[in-house]
């Protein structure tokens, strides 16, 4: 099996970004496996994230932006296409601004630099998107089309009302390797008759003849181009960029016809549709993979505590060393019963529960010895040092890792931790005393 892949060690690059104008600098930095690709916003308090994922892009209005929780990320589609490129699955991408650097306008820079620190292989499989059946998209004279194919390939015809701009087609194969000499390099364009409207609705006030190709009525402004079919060969390099949002590397060939920012999207909806079923959380965490121990199932973890319905709070648990550690699963959902009182116009799971999952799953660990639970209780009696660093919103999966750092006849205190993926959300030390039933 092909292993998923981060950044042997870290890159940054500076500049200004396209439509922002703001100075700005990316530090691609290792992440663990199964992580992905995550925007830190290090400008900003907290340090707030937004995953590069299809639900989160709001905007696709001259480039793809990003956005959860009032957080924005401008142009991502450069960067993600260099990232899908080298093959890089997880990485957290630091940003002092709204907009990454536009560089030259196209995804080289990113590939250079990318290049210089390396990749290292991660004990985890790849995800790829296995193409099993035609996907299609069409809206007006827009059309992509997604077929079954040994190799990631994408025929791109582009076709413009403008004497400078004739039809221009081409085919590439990622699998060939040659991204970085046939791709990358494609700046982006646009028309000068286009610039005043557009920096009146606020975009390309960092756009200059240094980082994109514009196209007068009777001439090109720039003194040279890189490529003769370079428009078709930049709208290859966004296709694949604004694909990677999909969080898989497509084995198929890829037809689009006069495709922009708006259609990558919608078709990459229809793909992720009709190719891409939900992950159970058993993939999520590869369970018989990463954690090792006794499986406890909900009817087992019933059998234990007495906590039912709407207040069980944990779907799974693995005892992974007897009376002393302990890790608890549960999938955050929009049905959950306090979403219908707490934040309705922005769910945010209540930190209070989040706790009492923690101690849920710290109730197992403890009286999951044979016959205890039959005769004990666990009540609460102490909590200490609790930290809540991230909100939990619904899609979430949550881990909950305990572990026991005293332990008495009559009860104990455990250290506990929550995690979404590999990122650290809430931490307490919690007390228990064990009682008679």
């Amino acid at each position: 099996m092909v292993k998923q892949q981060t950044l042997a060690n870290e890159a940054s690059f500076s500049g200004i970004g396209l439509h922002t104008g703001n100075k700005t600098k990316v530090t691609f930095k290792p992440a663990p496996k199964n992580y992905g690709i995550t925007f830190k916003r290090i400008d900003l308090k907290n340090y707030p994230e937004v995953k590069v994922t299809l639900d989160n892009v709001t905007t696709v209005t001259r480039g793809t932006t990003l956005e959860k929780n009032g957080v924005k990320i401008h142009t991502i589609e450069h960067i993600l296409a260099a990232l899908c490129a080298m093959k890089i699955d997880n990485v957290i991408i630091e940003i002092d601004a709204s907009e990454p650097p536009v560089a030259d306008g196209s995804s080289f820079v990113f590939i250079e630099i990318l290049k210089e620190v390396g990749t290292v292989e991660q004990e985890a499989n790849k995800n790829f998107i296995k193409v099993d059946q035609v996907v299609s998209f069409k809206k007006g004279n827009v059309e992509l089309t997604l077929i079954p194919d040994n190799e990631f390939r994408l025929s791109c015809t582009i076709s413009y009302n403008h004497p400078l701009l004739e039809t221009q087609f081409l085919s590439f194969s990622m699998d060939e390797g040659n991204f970085e000499n046939e791709i990358a390099p494609a700046r982006t364009f646009c028309f000068d008759y286009e610039i005043e409207c557009l920096k009146a609705e606020g975009l390309a006030k960092g756009g200059s003849l240094d980082n994109a190709i514009v196209i007068g009525e009777k001439k090109i402004h720039n003194k040279d181009m890189r490529f003769s079919d370079e428009f078709v060969r930049h709208k290859i390099l966004d296709l694949i960029g604004d694909l990677y949002l999909l969080g898989g590397y497509i084995k198929g060939h890829i037809i689009a016809v006069k495709c922009g920012h708006a259609s990558n999207i919608e078709f990459a909806r229809e793909i992720k549709k009709n190719l891409m079923t939900p992950k159970k959380i058993e993939s999520k965490y590869e369970y018989q993979e990463e954690w090792n121990g006794r499986w406890l199932s909900i009817a087992d973890i019933m059998q234990i505590i007495p906590h039912r319905y709407p207040f069980l709070l944990i779907d799974k648990v693995c005892i992974t060393e007897e009376s002393k550690k302990a890790v608890g699963f549960k999938n955050v959902t929009m049905n959950e019963e306090f979403f219908q009182g707490h934040f309705p116009g922005r769910p945010v799971m209540p930190g209070v529960l989040i706790v009492e999952a923690m101690a849920q799953t710290s109730c197992v660990l403890f009286l999951s010895k044979p016959g205890l639970s039959d005769t004990k209780l666990a009540l609460f009696m102490g909590i200490n040092d609790v930290k809540f660093r991230k909100p939990v919103s619904p899609g979430d999966s949550l881990r909950f890792e305990v572990e026991v750092t005293r332990s008495r006849l009559r009860g104990g205190k455990v250290q506990a931790k929550t995690f979404v993926d590999q990122v650290l959300v809430t931490q307490a030390e919690i007390a228990f005393s064990l009682v008679d039933k």
